[in-house]
């Protein structure tokens, strides 16, 4: 072969390969073929941080993901496990099609932005300690950690998505006075909460606490993403709504509470909770009636069911509760699920357990962002304990309970979509 025919071959062979690379897309099945759902929402992030956009097509086979083909990505995907397809651009097309059916209920929403995370905690917590910073490290989505004087320095509207796990944001400590007051761990975190309030300028934590949490509202009206599990959604309206009112007994920092402090409550400044009962006695390990009976839960029979959504009229709740198990395993925590009539009726039900009248999962408004509740502390530890050691995703890379965790972390990514009409 001569020298011009064995060039012409290669100037072939690379445009055939450049049209290949050009001319596939690659599949990533969120179905119960999938290997690794957990990792399948960071190798969606990490095509981000490259400028290409992904398609998140919302119910089809368990909210698959689908973006141009690369061999960088292609390895990426092997390197974390991820089970993956090389499709044409005429299979990928079709898929588009089917979506797009106004019979089906499926969407196609487009990530074309990397979400700027930020998780509000304690620079002494364990990395453990909260399931969404598991899971973020488990994925391998990068996120900043940040607290009270972090949040009041106003950094919060650097960052489009904010996470906040088992806060108390009454001041009471979690409310874990009465069996671990003389705990060392205990004594610990309520001397560096009580120096960093006087630090920042409060008198007393509660003051801290209230501030914090009003920064992280204005945060969400704003046009922020909030998501909180555990305490953090009970506590944190529970303070919005005693924003001048004194509801802390005084063994939590020494004042005398406002006798009167039931009938104060407003609950007009909250996100999602109202006509709920505060529970001012130190002994009793609840801040209010909001959460549900901890006593007589049975792991095998504690299920919730996720809702479903149309794709086309609904994509927000249907992003938020794509899944390839529609019955979640419940799982406790502070925390562990709210009582369905002291939900706002404007604020939407993703999961519950309706035998028990209980809300697990939901999705509201405020201002110009948006919220979202999870109860329970982590969905892998049904019952866990403090001290407990941590969880070791390796062994659930495929946990229905952490992918909505995940769900809620590409939600800012997406192109907001225009208003049906």
């Amino acid at each position: 072969m001569n020298l011009i025919k064995r060039l012409f071959l290669s100037f072939v062979f690379a445009l055939i390969s450049i049209f290949v690379a050009h001319a596939a897309q690659i599949l990533v099945p969120m179905d119960n073929s999938q290997r690794n759902h957990l990792k399948a929402y960071g190798i969606a992030y990490y095509v981000l941080t490259y400028d290409v956009e992904v398609s998140w097509l919302l119910n089809y086979r368990g909210g698959s993901f689908m973006f141009p083909h690369h061999t960088r990505f292609e390895q990426e995907l092997a390197v974390r496990g991820v089970s993956y397809q090389v499709i044409a651009d005429v299979q990928a097309n079709a898929i588009i099609n089917e979506i797009s059916h106004p019979d089906v209920n499926k969407e196609q929403i487009v990530l074309h932005k990397v979400p700027k995370i930020a998780v509000y905690t304690p620079p002494h917590s364990l990395p453990w300690d909260d399931a969404v910073t598991l899971a973020l490290t488990y994925a391998e989505i990068p996120y900043d950690p940040i607290y009270d004087e972090e949040v009041l320095a106003g950094v919060l509207p650097l960052y489009d998505w904010l996470h906040v796990h088992h806060e108390d944001f009454t001041g009471q400590f979690g409310k874990f006075w009465a069996a671990y007051r003389n705990a060392d761990w205990y004594k610990r975190d309520v001397q560096i909460a009580e120096e960093m309030a006087r630090k920042l300028g409060f008198n007393r934590v509660p003051d801290l606490k209230l501030a914090v949490a009003k920064s992280i509202q204005q945060f969400v009206a704003g046009g922020g993403y909030m998501f909180a599990m555990c305490s953090a959604p009970e506590s944190i309206d529970i303070a919005l709504a005693a924003e001048g009112v004194d509801i802390v007994h005084e063994v939590f920092d020494g004042y005398p509470m406002d006798p009167n402090a039931q009938e104060k409550l407003d609950f007009s400044r909250t996100f999602a909770f109202h006509n709920f009962q505060i529970v001012t006695n130190p002994y009793e390990y609840a801040k209010s009636d909001i959460d549900v009976p901890k006593t007589g839960r049975d792991q095998r029979t504690d299920f919730f069911s996720l809702f479903e959504f149309s794709a086309k009229w609904d994509p927000v709740p249907t992003m938020l509760t794509q899944n390839h198990e529609s019955l979640i395993k419940g799982f406790m925590g502070q925390t562990t699920a709210f009582k369905r009539h002291l939900v706002k009726p404007t604020v939407t039900i993703l999961g519950e357990t309706r035998a028990k009248d209980e809300v697990r999962y939901i999705h509201g408004s405020f201002g110009q962002g948006t919220f979202t509740f999870y109860g329970g502390h982590d969905p892998e530890d049904y019952r866990h304990f403090v001290g407990d050691p941590p969880t070791d995703l390796n062994l659930f890379p495929n946990s229905p309970g952490y992918r909505l965790i995940l769900n809620n972390v590409l939600f800012p990514a997406a192109r907001k979509q225009k208003q049906k009409t």
